[in-house]
């Protein structure tokens, strides 16, 4: 039968309601489909999901809780900011909590490179005249954005005449661990950076004109994420909503305005190497499709999975704007090798590395990391970074990022048979059993790595990723364009959600497709002021509509 003529069957068949289908079962298109199904009488909603799990990057993986305190960790997306509103508030709707914590970093190493937020440090001394010019370019950038806000990083430390090793050891490092922008963050544009730093919506701390990263910021760990996607897969279900796991989008044959979308699924297997299943993009040919109707498209995927999937129905607008993402193969290993850690990060306090105080505060901050006091908010003591970085000595724009995941995940610190406040001393687990994760970037530099030092039998899981590189033209070709393809029940009934159209968060990847539900008439809860301010942002920015407000929650 034609693809006309299985349209014709479909739209005869229907019930009055709006037929979606949401590709890809991560953030966003869970978020996208929870909004749909609150209109059980307005929306039929089915979500396609190649991999056998939800939750996209948002995964859970088990270990050994003899050895490492635990039983399972969070492997991809691991933690984020309390201004994580619509994150937050998905989580407590399924009786899951984040926990907070106090973050600790440790940047570079050797009393020349290394700095951190937890004591002073001979490098934050020596650029302390470049951290606070650094805050007064920031307001430069601010009232300058349309402007200077597309200048790339490196430019402007060029511009403004900063020590190149102020950048190299301190801008890049910090820039690249928090937003994800690995070896790509010198070309990260300068609209990013001031918004880390200053907007309310989006910035993870306070700039700190003595040291640039405040001390001890507060940070939230996630919860089991792997269990919490499972239950609010279950309560979708249990809505209407039809989630198929293990099923592939192989091509959409059509999308017309008058009659719908056409796609082809098959089944998919992940783990199927001789299929081609490698979770990268690869799937079986020989796998007989199914062809499928349905009324509007949202593409959950990443930009150049869209654009290939889309093919021959895709406009010159989306292969324009969705052409311009550029995403790098980056893998992460989760182990237990003490020794690789120690040898290449900066794990304990020594006396060489701190710089002497200059007031109170920072001598109570090296007590604090000498194990000697509490510091705020009576925090327990000890210097125990969680997130860390080095830079290659070949070329110092390109990093090695990792964790001590047992320092930051709070499950970690918990007592197995009491799920409740984590412990309010140092963790129990001997060092030489911290589960650590050392993240690799951008397959193309791997001769730079350091991944042969790692002790292959303490490597517990091995992971790719595709990740987004947040370059300057990624603000100048995919953001401000977004507007002109997100089309629902326009030309193309598609609308495009997930992290990529804005910046790699898990928060606004819910955001994103949040908006896309709200683009195709479902109706948006309000719960906080300024999750709503976000969303009313986003939608001005990524769909170019002004939000009208949502329906208040009773």
């Amino acid at each position: 039968m034609s693809a006309d003529g299985l349209l014709k069957d479909s739209k005869d068949g229907k019930d009055g309601r709006k037929n979606v289908v949401i590709v890809g079962g991560g953030a966003a298109g869970m978020s996208c489909a929870h909004t749909l199904a609150q209109h059980p009488d307005k929306f039929k909603v089915t979500i396609i999901e190649r991999m056998s799990v939800l939750g996209g990057q948002a995964t859970s993986i088990p270990i050994d809780e003899n050895k490492y305190g635990t039983s399972w960790m969070n492997d991809g997306v691991q933690g984020g900011s309390p201004a994580f509103k619509h994150t937050i508030n998905f989580f407590q709707k399924y009786g899951h909590k984040q926990q907070d914590v106090k973050l600790q970093v440790s940047f570079g190493q050797g009393q020349d490179s290394f700095w951190t937020n937890c004591f002073p440090s001979h490098l934050v001394d020596r650029f302390s005249g470049d951290i606070r010019k650094f805050g007064k370019v920031l307001k430069i950038i601010k009232y300058t954005m349309p402007i200077l806000g597309l200048v790339p990083i490196r430019i402007m430390l060029r511009m403004f005449f900063f020590n190149k090793e102020f950048g190299d050891k301190m801008v890049f490092p910090l820039i690249a661990l928090f937003l994800g922008t690995g070896n790509q963050t010198a070309n990260v544009s300068c609209a990013i950076l001031e918004r880390l730093f200053d907007d309310p919506n989006m910035k993870l701390w306070d700039y700190d004109p003595e040291t640039l990263l405040p001390n001890l910021p507060l940070m939230v760990t996630f919860p089991h994420l792997s269990e919490f996607y499972a239950q609010w897969a279950d309560d979708l279900r249990s809505k209407g909503v039809n989630i198929r796991t293990n099923t592939d989008v192989r091509s959409i044959l059509k999308r017309d305005p008058k009659s719908g979308i056409v796609l082809q699924t098959a089944p998919f297997d992940p783990e199927d190497k001789k299929g081609g299943g490698d979770g990268l993009g690869m799937q079986n040919k020989n796998t007989p499709a199914t062809t499928e109707t349905y009324d509007e498209l949202v593409l959950c995927i990443l930009a150049d999975d869209a654009k290939k999937l889309l093919g021959k129905t895709s406009t010159w607008k989306e292969r324009f704007v969705l052409g311009g993402a550029k995403f790098f193969d980056d893998i992460t290993i989760t182990h237990s090798d003490s020794d690789y850690f120690q040898k290449n990060f900066e794990t304990r306090f020594r006396d060489e590395l701190c710089a002497p105080p200059k007031s109170q505060q920072q001598a109570d901050q090296i007590a604090f990391s000498k194990n000697e006091r509490p510091g705020p908010d009576n925090e327990a003591a000890g210097y125990r970074p969680m997130y860390y970085t080095h830079s290659y000595p070949e070329d110092m724009h390109k990093i090695e990022m990792a964790f001590d995941c047992t320092n930051y995940q709070h499950q970690f610190r918990q007592d197995p048979t009491d799920r409740g406040d984590p412990a309010p001393h140092k963790s129990p687990i001997p060092y030489e059993n911290h589960v650590f994760q050392s993240i690799f970037l951008d397959k193309t530099n791997s001769h730079l790595w350091t991944i042969d030092q790692i002790d292959e039998s303490k490597i517990i899981e091995r992971k790719w990723w595709h990740q987004l590189g947040h370059r300057w033209q990624h603000y100048v070709r995919v953001v401000p364009n977004m507007m002109f393809i997100n089309k629902p029940g326009g030309a193309t009934r598609t609308t495009f959600a997930g992290s990529w159209t804005l910046v790699n968060m898990h928060e606004m990847a819910c955001v994103s497709g949040i908006a896309a539900a709200w683009r195709l008439g479902a109706e948006y809860e309000v719960f906080d002021d300024f999750a709503e301010d976000l969303l009313k942002k986003y939608l001005l920015i990524s769909h170019g509509v002004r939000y009208k407000g949502g329906k208040k929650k009773v």
